[in-house]
């Protein structure tokens, strides 16, 4: 085996795209197609991988959110089968059949339905709440693009952002998130007007800290793992980044983007 399979290999391994049927009926372009503009933005897999460090990041920043993760994910002690599970829902919905990509929010849904508890100060919630799924829909969405203008394409016209903001609130519609944001401009607003209800306390930190501390599959993807990890939280607003506490020098940044391109090049190649 070359070193362009071993690598593919491995990152195809890590996102679990080798279980999945993502075959289409003829004359079945699945929920989006091939000219849209969510398969020109998910169709990079390092800026995929950052802004989904970045998503889960700024995601959880929400009481609601974290509570989710806290109290009925596995997230602390298999991050890495989280994350493969994030990345077979967004590559079916994407890319697989229409009836797949159904069957899969479907699946979805009924797994929010049993997600509920009760906040710290007393509030219940539960993952299907409409304004809950608007917030992590509109944090993902607001992360992947900022990442595809960053590490792919910066010259990615409004209108086309806007196509992808619209293309995407399908998906959130159909999880249950009615009246989410369909222009960048709506995204951008809508998150802004969500900070007040952020909050950064010990379990944020703890599972942000579980996130940044995940071991690697093996020595070969550790240092890009290390990368895309650095460059996610670079990535983030810098609200976020001082909500949680994380300090990213500016005399850094320019080496953690340079670093993120470079793996940029190297998975584009692998996965050619």
């Amino acid at each position: 085996m070359d070193m362009r399979q071993a690598i593919g290999g491995r990152v195809r391994g890590l996102v679990g795209s080798g279980e999945l049927d993502l075959t289409r009926p003829v004359g079945d372009p699945g929920l989006f197609g091939p000219g849209s503009a969510t398969w020109a933005v998910h169709g990079d897999f390092t800026s995929m991988m950052i802004g989904g460090v970045c998503s889960l990041m700024v995601q959880m920043l929400h009481p609601a959110a974290l509570a989710g993760v806290w109290d009925h994910s596995d997230f602390r002690r298999d991050v890495t089968g989280r994350l493969k599970r994030t990345a077979q829902f967004i590559s079916v919905t994407t890319y697989g059949s229409t009836e797949a990509a159904e069957r899969i929010i479907a699946r979805v849904r009924s797994i929010h339905d049993r997600v509920t508890g009760t906040l710290p100060d007393g509030t219940p919630y539960t993952a299907g709440d409409p304004t809950l799924l608007a917030w992590v829909h509109a944090a993902e969405i607001d992360s992947f693009l900022r990442a595809h203008l960053r590490y792919r394409d910066s010259a990615m016209p409004v209108a086309r952002q806007d196509a992808y903001v619209a293309e995407m609130a399908t998906i959130a519609e159909r999880l249950g998130a009615p009246d989410v944001p369909r222009t960048r401009a709506a995204l951008t607003a809508y998150i802004t007007a969500m900070r007040p209800a952020l909050r950064a306390d010990d379990r944020t930190r703890a599972v942000a800290g579980r996130l940044i501390r995940q071991p690697s599959p093996s020595l070969l993807n550790a240092p890009v793992n290390a990368v895309m990890m650095q460059a996610g939280i670079e990535l983030m607003p810098r609200w976020a980044t001082d909500m949680h506490g994380f300090g990213v020098p500016a005399a850094g940044r320019p080496a953690i983007r340079l670093g993120a391109l470079g793996v940029g090049r190297l998975m584009r190649w692998a996965l050619r």
